[in-house]
């Protein structure tokens, strides 16, 4: 059985848990301009930080099944954390919400290479109040290994809470592992300025952590670290003062030139022991550096690797972190890790390699989407025409999007697979509104409407705006393109695309491009596709394609090639609407029905074209509108099921 494959049958067992991590769980705020002191700083990226939070994120992407085992402020932060390792796949059981303390904060910048200020805001914060009654016995002997943190050993409540769990789980014939984690003044040892201080010898310290090493099966350090833990002044010395009275084996990280494993008596040769391949990149960020190699040697400790292979993927998962600027977002995923491993990469900054960012990006996504029924009522032009005709206001098209929100949400009763298209012009409003709902996806225009070539409708600067997106919310852009378009116009066309892809990219958003051909040339099989292979051959891979009805079940499968060949990892195809009569988008979708590729629909004019006409001239009410708009979309949405042999869950 391939690594591959024993991860996927280990992770759809019902038995219990692969890891437990126990200890911190922090917000991080790491800040943005790149090279500044942490006063210099203006803006943020929030994270789940925390060593044992990391290490859940870091096991759970790689397939372990993974559990934190903490505590969390009964505020929005506690509450970020929470979901976020759901989103994870990380088990929150072992979480308690305090009511009295504030979850921990963590504000961290890069200064230079390898130079990290941060500032610890953990004043009797929730985490450090873990507490025995916290660990419950089944819970920890559900688990193969727990994972124990030395800064958890600092106070006598947190200090219980470990030891218990470490007796549960040797009378449960678990697995002890020890990261030594070794925070100077999270142990009072260093002012709140020095947090990225790593060492200052202390007896007392090492007097609390060499009371654990007897009952670890592995123990994890840097020479710093292993250094406190045993007391002793040296490296060697320390290795074999930690051996004298703990047979664990014996991790020692050694930064960018890697680790060794030391399974056995310690020689006099510091490098008598396990050597895992090395990494050479970028140090761009060591933060969460540790944790990222924890979660590979676990990947591959408690997956039956041998300890040079475990010690590789530690090795490369770190490499990894140091790479990129955040800690548990940027660590990578089992897939993403076997890319690199087997292909290795052409930059010294891994965060510089297109390919394997890819990969990140489309593993590490917010949420699964496998269908989609979108209602689309990011209409501008359409609906001020309609306005126009019925000698309304254009103001009041907002108050209309409103309605057609509280109609798809009348359809989609709060079930996965419903989406919706709003507007930032006249669907302001509408999106608040939308907010309320539970629909599974948004997408939001760029374009200029009917603009060809293409432009983007308030500023051509797309990434300052992209900024201000909830980070759920799908950039949608519509262009007007023909792979036989003169060579001019398709250039201008690709550059504008091309800057888009980046954008959405650096800001974190998912992107939808809408190719409509038919309009300004010839439709045949190959049309599209060779559209889309254009865009790929630049680079350009968009998390959703949204494409005309197709001629052909023929050019359904030239498109679904292209896809495949360039993009294993696209979320899929959704059909545009094009204002056709109901009966037409039924046998669209009929003829999908074999195209696997084909997600579902977003479909507008179709479904809100006949109530927008009345209600805009006065002629029905509100309730009138979301009915009308209602009946429409439900029975798009039945059609659409009933093509794929389903019905609404």
């Amino acid at each position: 059985m391939s690594s591959r494959d024993s991860v996927a049958t280990r992770t759809t067992e019902k038995d219990g848990l692969d890891v437990i991590a126990i200890g911190r769980a922090s917000v991080d705020l790491y800040g943005q301009q790149i090279g500044s002191r942490l006063e210099d700083i203006t803006s943020f990226a929030k994270s789940v930080g925390g060593c044992p939070a990391n290490i859940s994120v870091g096991t759970a992407r790689l397939g372990l099944r993974s559990a934190l085992l903490t505590r969390v402020g009964d505020e929005q932060m506690g509450r970020f954390i929470r979901e976020q390792l759901v989103r994870e796949g990380v088990s929150v059981e072992g979480i308690t919400t305090d009511k009295e303390r504030l979850t921990a904060l963590v504000l961290l910048s890069v200064e230079d290479e390898g130079v990290s200020p941060m500032i610890f805001v953990r004043t009797d914060c929730a985490d450090m109040a873990l507490s025995e009654e916290d660990v419950d016995e089944t819970f920890v002997a559900s688990a193969r290994a727990i994972v124990v943190t030395g800064t958890h050993f600092s106070r006598p409540n947190s200090e219980a809470a470990q030891l218990k769990a470490i007796r549960i789980a040797r009378k449960n014939g678990r697995k002890v592992v020890f990261d030594v984690d070794y925070r100077p003044n999270l142990w009072g040892l260093a002012g709140h300025a020095e947090g990225f201080e790593r060492y200052v010898k202390s007896d007392f310290v090492s007097a609390k952590m060499r009371q654990i090493l007897p009952d670890c099966d592995l123990i994890v350090g840097t020479e710093e670290e292993i250094m406190i833990a045993s007391g002793a002044d040296d490296v060697l010395g320390a290795l074999k003062a930690i051996r004298a009275v703990s047979s664990a084996a014996i991790v020692l990280k050694r930064g960018a030139m890697g680790c060794i494993v030391y399974d056995g008596p310690i020689s006099d040769n510091l490098e008598d022991g396990i050597v895992g391949k090395g990494f050479p990149i970028e140090v761009y960020n060591v933060l969460g550096a540790g944790d990222a190699f924890m979660s590979g040697l676990l990947r591959g400790w408690l997956g039956g690797e041998s300890f040079a292979t475990a010690a590789t993927w530690a090795n490369a998962c770190g490499a990894f972190a140091v790479s990129r600027l955040l800690c548990a977002p940027e660590y990578p995923t089992f897939e993403e890790l076997q890319y690199f491993l087997e292909n290795g990469s052409k930059h010294h900054a891994l965060r510089k390699d297109e390919a394997i960012n890819h990969i990140h990006w489309a593993t590490t996504r917010r949420r699964d989407v496998p269908s989609l029924m979108a209602f689309a009522c990011d209409h501008r032009a359409q609906l001020e025409d309609i306005a126009k005709r019925a000698g309304a206001d254009a103001k009041k098209i907002e108050a209309f999007k409103v309605l057609a929100v509280k109609a798809a949400a009348k359809v989609a009763g709060g079930r996965d697979g419903y989406g919706m298209l709003l507007d930032e012009k006249y669907g302001r409003s509408a999106m608040f509104e939308f907010a309320h709902h539970g629909f599974s996806w948004l997408g939001r225009p760029v374009e200029l409407p009917g603009s060809r070539p293409l432009r983007f409708e308030f500023s051509q600067d797309i990434g300052s705006q992209l900024v201000e997106w909830p980070v759920d919310h799908c950039i949608k852009c519509l262009c007007f393109y023909h792979p036989d378009d003169p060579p001019a116009l398709k250039a201008e066309q690709q550059e504008k695309l091309r800057a888009l892809f980046e954008a959405a990219r650096k800001v974190g958003r998912e992107l939808l491009v809408e190719i409509i051909a038919g309009k300004h040339g010839t439709l045949d099989d190959q049309t599209v596709p060779r559209a889309l292979a254009e865009l790929y051959a630049l680079g350009i891979k968009p998390d959703w394609w949204k494409l005309e009805p197709q001629a052909s079940a023929s050019a359904w499968a030239a498109i679904e090639a292209v896809i495949a060949s360039n993009d294993p990892w696209c979320r899929g195809v959704v059909l545009l609407g094009l204002d056709a009569p109901q009966d037409e988008l039924q046998a669209a979708f009929a003829a999908t029905a074999n195209a696997p590729v084909v997600k579902g629909f977003a479909v507008g004019r179709t479904i809100f074209a006949d109530a927008a006409e009345k209600w805009l001239a006065g002629k029905i009410s509100d309730e009138q509108a979301i009915a009308d708009m209602a009946r429409r979309f439900e029975s798009l949405t039945e059609a659409w099921l009933a093509a794929r042999g389903r019905k609404a869950a």
